[in-house]
C-alpha cells in the first residue's frame, strides 16, 4: 500500500512539473515569440495597410475599385466587387457563353478606355483572379494603361512609366511566378506624385 501511495505521489509530481514547464513554455514563451516577429514584421503583421496624408487608405494586399477614375491605375476584375468578405472567383465555366460574351465585353471596354487595339488587351485584364481579390496585373495591362493615366493624371508619359517600372515585381526566387504590378501600391505613388 506504501509503495502503492509513493508510486501514486511520484506520478503526480512527474505530471505537475512537466505541466508547469508546457506552461512556461507554451503560455510564456511561445506568445512573447510570436508577438516579437510580429513586431519585427509589423507592416505585414498589421494588414499591410496603405496610409495616404496620415490617413489609412485600404489594404496593399487587396484590390481596390477605381475603375470610376481615369486618372489611376485599374485593377483586374472582381467576382466578389472587391470585398474582402466575399472572396471567390465567379465560378462560371470557362468555355459558357456567359464568360465568353463577359470578356469580350471587357475587352472592348478596356481598348477603348485606353486607345489601344483590343488584339493587345491581356488576359488578366479581362479575367477576375481566382480569389476576385488580387491587386496585381501584368506589366502588359500597366503599360497599356500609362497613356491614360499620364493625360488624366497631368504627369508626364515618361513619369507614369517609371513609376510602372519602379512597381514591377520580378518572378518569385527569380523564376516562379510572372512579373507583376501592384495596382495599389502604384495608385498610391501616383496620388502622392501628383501633389
Amino acid at each position: 500500500m506504501n509503495s502503492t501511495l509513493s508510486g501514486l505521489v511520484s506520478a503526480v509530481w512527474r505530471s505537475t512539473r512537466v505541466l508547469l514547464a508546457l506552461l512556461v513554455v507554451l503560455g510564456l514563451f511561445y506568445p512573447a515569440a510570436v508577438w516579437v516577429a510580429g513586431r519585427a514584421f509589423a507592416h505585414n503583421a498589421d494588414g499591410s495597410m496603405m496610409t495616404l496624408d496620415g490617413r489609412t487608405v485600404g489594404s496593399s494586399l487587396i484590390a481596390q475599385d477605381t475603375s470610376k477614375d481615369p486618372a489611376l491605375f485599374h485593377p483586374r476584375m472582381s467576382a466578389g466587387n472587391y470585398d474582402g468578405l466575399a472572396s471567390g472567383g465567379s465560378n462560371l465555366s470557362p468555355v459558357g457563353e456567359e464568360i465568353t460574351a463577359q470578356v469580350a465585353e471587357q475587352r472592348a471596354l478596356i481598348a477603348r478606355e485606353n486607345g489601344v487595339d483590343e488584339a493587345v488587351v491581356p488576359a488578366d485584364a479581362v479575367t477576375s483572379s481566382s480569389s476576385g481579390l488580387d491587386p496585381h496585373i501584368s506589366p502588359e495591362y500597366a503599360r497599356i494603361q500609362i497613356e491614360r493615366v499620364a493625360k488624366n493624371s497631368g504627369l508626364s508619359r515618361s513619369a507614369v512609366a517609371q513609376l510602372v517600372k519602379k512597381h514591377t515585381q520580378g518572378r518569385t526566387l527569380g523564376f516562379a511566378g510572372e512579373e507583376v504590378v501592384n495596382v495599389n501600391d502604384l495608385n498610391l505613388d501616383l496620388r502622392a506624385a501628383k501633389d
